[in-house]
């Protein structure tokens, strides 16, 4: 079939065969099919959809244009988590070091951060040194090792999604469930791990804004990682508010090293032993969930979970002196308090805002090519449920341009919600599809 009567198919809202998807997915990865011709195919998808079986299709064929790793050589049940993203989501850097304490082999692909939203790849950089390009050897070599390694999407990992997302990018064909899932999913699959959880955020700060779509997203996923043999859970979290206090890669890099000495905020740390727990029971060393949260705890009490982080961090080439001495962070020039207006307990701290807050003091991308600034960011002072008084901080602004700051605080107020009314604190775990 012309690539043309493709696009008419799926037009009319029929089905398209696996090979008619992967014939397409393979004739765009080769550049045989022009960009007119794709954006053409992905808003009759936008308006139709697909069913299960074209969505499996379509993320085996993007999974299977480029390399697949073979992580069979590591020993163990080779587990990964993926985030769609949030404000002041440091939870790999806490996860992570602790499920490696536990004897978990986590092998991890990250990415850099975008918008609002922050990028593990970014954080880890904020010790100098730290390789974010592990090659696969170096890669099963650490992971066997020390249980533990995170490294950037090698470049063709799923080459079809690269193009195809610049592509979604710019022809609004971005927010349609099968497309989002392929997405995810081929780079999930292609990077070989035995089982992964999913933290899907849902609220103001996330890709999701209700519950709903974000339910239809995790089903959808959790369904093709099952046809794939993968085992999978997906976890809906709550992104209506920044997870923890700290909003910026060096600020968010410190609070990650806090918790992992067991000074962690409640809501990230709810956050952590949630999907640990699961991967723990994944792993097959407890099966328990409220077993499996207790070594958590333990790892963290006893100090073993702190002394893998470093440990990681040494192995990939990073100054873990930065660990073991937060003050070594260049701090930021101004400390700016964005003070309360009037009494009342906080009702809504919209993520969004104070992640593109952060994102206007210099610490996120608009593109790509964005240099950040690791040093600014923003601290919480407070959460929703809290009472505060008029004169007291919201937040820190951690800026170096003033101008910066005073557009930073205008946006923070403006994404701050006071009311006399008392309220709860927000519910960190909404659902979980397994």
């Amino acid at each position: 079939m012309r690539m043309y009567d493709l696009i008419e198919k799926k037009k009319l809202g029929q089905e398209l065969s696996t090979e008619e998807i992967k014939d397409i997915i393979d004739g765009y990865t080769r550049g045989d099919i022009p960009d007119y011709q794709i954006s053409a195919l992905l808003m009759a998808i936008c308006f139709n959809g697909m069913n299960v079986r074209e969505r499996y299709d379509l993320t085996m064929a993007m999974r299977d244009s480029g390399d697949i790793l073979d992580l069979s050589s590591i020993d163990g049940v080779k587990i990964d988590k993926h985030s769609t993203g949030g404000v002041g989501d440091k939870v790999t850097l806490v996860l992570g070091p602790i499920i490696a304490s536990i004897g978990v082999p986590v092998a991890k692909m990250s990415g850099r951060g975008l918008g609002h939203t922050g990028g593990t790849i970014d954080k880890l950089e904020a010790f100098p040194g730290f390789n974010v390009s592990l090659s696969e050897e170096e890669f099963i070599d650490q992971v066997n090792s020390i249980k533990i390694a995170v490294t950037g999407q090698s470049k063709n990992l799923a080459p079809a999604d690269k193009k195809l997302y610049a592509l979604r990018d710019v022809t609004a064909t971005v927010d349609e469930i099968s497309l989002i899932t392929g997405s995810i999913m081929s780079k999930k699959l292609a990077a070989g791990t035995d089982a992964i959880v999913l933290d899907v955020t849902v609220g103001d700060g996330a890709f999701m804004k209700n519950k709903e779509d974000a339910l239809e997203l995790a089903k959808s996923m959790v369904d093709i990682g099952k046809r794939a043999n993968k085992k999978i859970a997906a976890y809906l979290t709550n992104m209506d508010e920044p997870l923890g206090y700290a909003v910026g890669n060096n600020l968010e890099v410190i609070e990650a090293i806090e918790a992992l000495k067991g000074n962690g905020p409640e809501d990230l740390m709810e956050v952590v032993y949630a999907l640990g727990s699961q991967m723990v029971v994944f792993s097959g060393i407890e099966t328990d969930k409220a077993k499996a949260r207790a070594l958590m705890e333990e790892a963290v009490k006893n100090g073993s979970a702190y002394a893998k982080f470093i440990e990681f961090i040494e192995a990939q080439g990073g100054d873990a002196t930065y660990a073991k001495d937060i003050n070594k962070f260049s701090p930021a020039k101004y400390v700016i308090p964005v003070n309360a207006e009037i009494d009342g307990y906080v009702h809504a701290l919209k993520a969004e805002s104070f992640g593109l807050a952060s994102m206007s003091l210099g610490g996120g991308r608009e593109t790509f090519d964005d240099v950040i600034d690791m040093s600014v960011g923003i601290i919480l002072n407070k959460k929703v449920g809290d009472s505060i008084k008029a004169g007291e901080p919201i937040c820190y602004i951690h800026a170096n341009d003033q101008a910066k700051a005073d557009h930073a605080k205008d946006m923070i107020l403006k994404a701050t919600v006071i009311s006399p009314d008392k309220c709860d604190h927000m519910k960190l775990i909404i659902d979980i599809v397994e």
